[in-house]
C-alpha cells in the first residue's frame, strides 16, 4: 500500500520582486500527525512563506505540493480550501452586526459577508464548532461586542468548518491581554491534541506562546531556514540566537519555553 503524500511539502522554494530576495530555497515538510510552529523576527519571511503557500503570492522558482496536488500543475483554488487561516486582518472584513453563529457558517461558503442562505445543518454544525472552542454563549452576539479574545475563538471556529486539512494561526495572540492569551493558547492546546482535529501551524515571534501540541519547528531568518524538524532539536539557544540575530537563551520550566535576553 503506498505511503499517504504529506499534507504539505515545500521544495526549494524561491522568491524574488525586483532585486530583493523574500524567501531563499526553503525546504519544509509536514506530515501526518504534526504541528508546527514557524518562528522567526519580522521580516523573516513567514507572511511572505503564507503568502505564497495560500496562492496569493507566485514564486519565483520551486514547487509547493498540498495534499498531493502541486502549485502550477492543479487547480490552487481548490487545494487551497483544505487550507484553514487565522488572522486578524479577517477582523475588518466582517461586518459589526453579524453575529458570532453566521461568521463560524460563512466559512463553509467561503465568505466574510455571509449572505446564502443557510440550512439547518449549517447551524447545527456552526453551533458544535463553537462548543468546541468554548465560544456557544457568543452564537448570537454581534461581532462588534465580541472582545478580541472571543474573535479568536469565533474566527477558529470559522476556519474549521470547512473541514481543513491544515489549520494556520498567524500570530493569533496579538492585541491579547495576558489571562486572554493563557486561555486562548489552552484551546490551541486542545485543538492540537484531537486525533480528528487538522495539522496546526502557528505563526509567531513568541516561543511562550509554543505549547506541548507542537512538535516540530521551523525558523526563519531573511527569508532562509536557520533549522527546521523536532521541537527538541529545533528550538535550542544556539539555533534561536542565530534566529533573532542576538544572543538569547532558552529557558524550560513548568509554565513552557521563555527567552532570556542579554
Amino acid at each position: 500500500m503506498p505511503a499517504r503524500p504529506p499534507i504539505l511539502e515545500v521544495r526549494e522554494l524561491f522568491v524574488r520582486r525586483d532585486r530583493t530576495v523574500i524567501l531563499n530555497r526553503v525546504n519544509w515538510r509536514v506530515d501526518h500527525g504534526e504541528n508546527w510552529v514557524i518562528l522567526g523576527a519580522n521580516g523573516s519571511g513567514k507572511t511572505s512563506l503564507l503568502r505564497a503557500l495560500t496562492g496569493y503570492l507566485a514564486p519565483t522558482a520551486g514547487e509547493i505540493h498540498l495534499l498531493g496536488g502541486a502549485y502550477g500543475h492543479s487547480d490552487w483554488r481548490a487545494l487551497r480550501e483544505h487550507i484553514g487561516i487565522v488572522t486578524n486582518s479577517f477582523s475588518a472584513l466582517i461586518p459589526l452586526c453579524e453575529t458570532a453563529l453566521d461568521t463560524v457558517i460563512s466559512g463553509r461558503y467561503a465568505q466574510l459577508d455571509l449572505w446564502v442562505r443557510t440550512t439547518a445543518a449549517d447551524r447545527t454544525a456552526a453551533r458544535n464548532l463553537l462548543a468546541i472552542v468554548g465560544a456557544s454563549p457568543l452564537a448570537k452576539r454581534e461581532w462588534q461586542h465580541l472582545s478580541q479574545g472571543e474573535r479568536q475563538r469565533v474566527l477558529i471556529a470559522r476556519a474549521l468548518m470547512a473541514r481543513p486539512r491544515l489549520l494556520i494561526l498567524d500570530e493569533p495572540c496579538a492585541g491579547l491581554d495576558p489571562v486572554a492569551r493563557r486561555e486562548f493558547l489552552a484551546l490551541v492546546d486542545r485543538l492540537g491534541r484531537r486525533r480528528s482535529g487538522p495539522a496546526l501551524v502557528l505563526v509567531t515571534h513568541h516561543i511562550e506562546e509554543i505549547t506541548p501540541a507542537f512538535t516540530h519547528a521551523l525558523l526563519l531568518r531573511a527569508g532562509e531556514v536557520v533549522a527546521a524538524g523536532p521541537r527538541a532539536k529545533t528550538l535550542t539557544s544556539a539555533q534561536l540566537t542565530q534566529t533573532f540575530g542576538t544572543t538569547v537563551r532558552v529557558m524550560r520550566d513548568r509554565t513552557g519555553l521563555r527567552l532570556r535576553l542579554p
